[in-house]
């Protein structure tokens, strides 16, 4: 009697099974058993079919306003670097990506055409496989404009979760263990590709920004120390001026911050005279100003002088000033006075702070120093990105609708009706507005946490509503796909990850490091991206990463189209 009336209050009212299906996918997907764990999406997937064994009818309209959102919250995300990737140095990451992506297809399309499987079960394969959670969508999407009958059409889209699930678990830890493990060995051996990546660190390392071995950005803040005037060069009063410029002499990035000259406490006028027996505050990188700011005279606590304001404001490079900068140069730009780099933070991926990292368009450099200084050096590199809770909703608005649009318009070839679909329209759209936000930073903001939300609560959201629908064919979909996909997912996830690290490393020439960074990137293989920096213990994949994972997030959520149509 409770079980029927529960099952009644779900078909009256969808949105309480939906959100408990998130909620408990949430929770369950964050449960970790040693390094193992389900992700939220697989989880949310498997909460769903298990409550949509009720017999649970969801409207198609939810699914598809949670897509669209993850989609064009995907798209503006990596638009940025989409675009700037595009020309330059770029170009080369962006090749591999697209030959790992026609690697992939090639695979999978190849194995599943062998096993006589259909589009529905080939779009599974792709999506468990390869870990792109949206080609469950996007094929879908393709499938249902082919002109099938509407009843082979829902044969085809409803076994598309089941194959998902099967090879999705053995694609996201495989591809982690596969690239981050095996990877080396095939390129050399752990101990020389370590090596290797040794001498490549050693070498962008050179001059200032040399971290010790295992460091993390984490121990590079900014730091604010008073000290009291003693040392002789001070044996005559000494300008702020020429304090910065005794400093710079001495290859020491410090700045004259605040000053307490006979009791009275003054911000640092160049003009203004310090002796012997005054207060001066420096700031500069923390194991620079512990190790080398002592010369003045002691350290001394005053907490007076050390309370003031400070800037720790992320700044989106978009300016072609900046762009294509490295850190080293940077730095030395008369506006970056008093202004101190705290991170870089390329799509979403915390950077090393090396001399000779180069800057790009889309980078998020956090700078910190006292606000008349940072607010010198913001409109030079870019804008800044300061915490706000308000998004352009006209923007997203009008962004996804345009998109959906475009995507809609279907154009004949021979019998075949192509199109982008909506999917594909969305993502485009995120794509270009994103780009256009990083050129004119004067509308489409988007908070970091709303594009946070729209991806993780959109993708998720529609994982549910899939859950949901395809739980009563759920069962019956794995009965007919059998225990043999397992293996089939296993081949679709091993072969082209082991063709692709040979190409990057030996055919594109990418030092080790640089080529697993590659290979997971343009996988979105987001789990690998750490395990490879743990067994190299190194950070040096990033360089890697990132322009291969904005191609890839593209590419290969696109590519559940063409898995679609070849099979």
């Amino acid at each position: 009697m409770t079980m029927d009336w529960i099952t009644e209050v779900f078909r009256q009212n969808q949105v309480i099974p939906i959100f408990l299906t998130l909620g408990i996918g949430f929770w369950l997907g964050g449960l970790k058993y040693k390094s193992f764990s389900l992700g939220p999406v697989t989880a949310t997937l498997i909460v769903g079919v298990i409550i949509g064994q009720l017999g649970i009818p969801v409207s198609d309209t939810v699914k598809s306003l949670a897509f669209m959102l993850f989609l064009f919250a995907i798209g503006y995300s990596v638009g940025p670097q989409f675009f700037r990737s595009l020309r330059g140095e770029g170009l080369k990451q962006i090749a591999f990506a697209l030959v790992e992506c026609v690697i992939v297809i090639g695979t999978t399309v190849g194995i599943c055409r062998l096993m006589g499987y259909n589009k529905g079960i080939a779009v599974g394969v792709f999506a468990g496989a390869q870990t792109v959670s949206a080609v469950i969508g996007v094929g879908s999407d393709t499938i249902r404009s082919l002109g099938y009958s509407p009843e082979e059409t829902s044969r085809l889209v409803d076994i598309i979760p089941a194959c998902y699930a099967v090879c999705y678990v053995f694609g996201t830890i495989g591809s982690a263990w596969i690239i981050a493990n095996l990877g080396p060995i095939l390129l050399g051996g752990m101990k020389k590709v370590r090596e290797e990546t040794r001498r490549l660190e050693e070498e962008m390392d050179s001059g200032e920004f040399t971290p010790d071995p295992g460091q993390v950005i984490a121990n590079r803040q900014v730091s604010f120390r008073a000290y009291r005037v003693e040392d002789e060069f001070f044996n005559r009063p000494r300008t702020v001026r020429e304090i910065e410029r005794y400093l710079k002499s001495r290859d020491l990035r410090h700045f004259v911050e605040r000053l307490r000259i006979n009791g009275e406490i003054m911000d640092p006028d160049p003009d203004l005279r310090v002796r012997k027996g005054d207060i001066v505050v420096l700031s500069g990188r923390r194991e620079s100003i512990v190790s080398d700011a002592s010369w003045i005279g002691p350290e001394v606590t005053d907490h007076e002088l050390l309370t003031f304001g400070t800037e720790n404001l992320p700044v989106v490079v978009s300016k072609s000033g900046a762009a294509g900068l490295t850190l080293g140069e940077l730095r030395h730009r008369p506006f970056m006075h008093g202004v101190t780099i705290h991170k870089v933070v390329r799509n979403d991926m915390p950077l090393t702070l090396r001399k000779k990292l180069m800057l790009e368009k889309g980078d998020v450099v956090t700078l910190v120093g006292l606000p008349q200084d940072v607010d010198v050096a913001v409109p030079e590199i870019g804008y800044s990105d300061r915490q706000t809770s308000e998004s352009d909703l006209v923007f997203i608005g009008l962004g996804i609708a345009i998109g959906c649009l475009i995507g809609a318009i279907v154009v004949k070839w021979g019998n075949v009706p192509l199109s982008l679909s909506t999917s594909g329209g969305a993502i485009i759209s995120g794509l270009v507005l994103g780009w256009l936000r990083s050129k004119r930073p004067t509308f489409g903001h988007i908070p970091r946490s709303v594009i946070w939300f729209m991806d993780n609560a959109g993708l998720n959201l529609f994982i549910a509503v899939v859950g949901l629908s395809a739980g009563p064919s759920f069962v019956s979909g794995l009965r007919e796909v059998g225990v043999e996909l397992f293996l089939v997912g296993m081949a679709c996830t091993t072969i082209p990850l082991i063709i692709s690290i040979y190409v990057a490393n030996k055919i594109f020439r990418f030092p080790a490091a640089v080529s697993l960074g590659c290979v997971a990137g343009s996988r979105n293989a987001v789990a690998a991206i750490g395990a490879i920096q743990d067994s190299l213990d190194s950070t040096l994949p990033v360089m890697g990463y990132t322009v291969t994972y904005a191609v890839g997030s593209v590419v290969l959520i696109l590519s559940g189209m063409v898995v679609a149509l070849l099979c």
